[in-house]
């Protein structure tokens, strides 16, 4: 048997439920971490769930932000030096992955508690996770407010790709099921990804 539920119905429930209830039922996402960097210097990364392509030409990625009723050390972080990395979450990290999503201080590094490690390449001033398959370089574009609950499009432009060279098709399709990648589900819910089919351009 089914359970339906209103609008008002899903607005008298527990805050905790709701926010699980809500967050599962769009099904599996991308798992990320975004790393950033402060201007002085102090290394901070975050898990991601909402990370978002926004367009290939030129290429775009996006993040949805939680409305600032506290610190958020990612968002400031990239509004003050205008860089961040976006990496891949794999199965085997997806733990210390999901700890960083706990409220550390602004002077702890979440690479040091959760025992990742920062990769930096070519002068980009963000970290990277070097536990990581895919990582992406990112300068702030734009943002956007959707204004019906205070959360925040964040929009950058790719400066850099970094993807195992032996997982991209010559079709610039990658493999991802060959990269170890972890996706998640509501807030705490991780899982494994497995291939079920790659098909031709659909026409009519």
């Amino acid at each position: 048997m089914d359970k339906t539920f209103s609008y008002d119905d899903l607005m008298q429930l527990p805050s905790r439920y709701r926010a699980n209830l809500i967050n599962k039922v769009s099904g599996y996402k991308a798992a990320n971490l975004i790393g950033t960097k402060s201007k002085i210097g102090q290394a901070n990364l975050a898990v991601f769930n909402s990370v978002v392509h926004i367009g290939a030409n030129p290429p775009y990625l996006g993040f949805v932000l939680r409305p600032e009723t506290v610190e958020r050390h990612t968002y400031e972080n990239i509004k003050e030096t205008g860089v961040y990395t976006i990496n891949q979450i794999t199965t085997k990290i997806h733990q210390q992955a999901h700890q960083t999503s706990a409220k550390y201080e602004r002077d702890v590094s979440e690479f040091d508690a959760v025992g990742l490690s920062t990769y930096y390449k070519g002068g980009f001033q963000a970290p990277f996770v070097a536990e990581s398959h895919i990582k992406i370089a990112l300068s702030f574009e734009e943002e956007h407010l959707v204004k019906c609950n205070n959360t925040r499009l964040v929009v950058g432009k790719i400066e850099h790709l970094i993807v195992p060279e032996a997982s991209i098709f010559e079709d610039g399709d990658v493999a991802l099921e060959d990269l170890d990648t972890a996706a998640v589900a509501g807030l705490n819910n991780y899982y494994k990804v497995e291939k079920l089919g790659k098909y031709e351009y659909a026409k009519p």
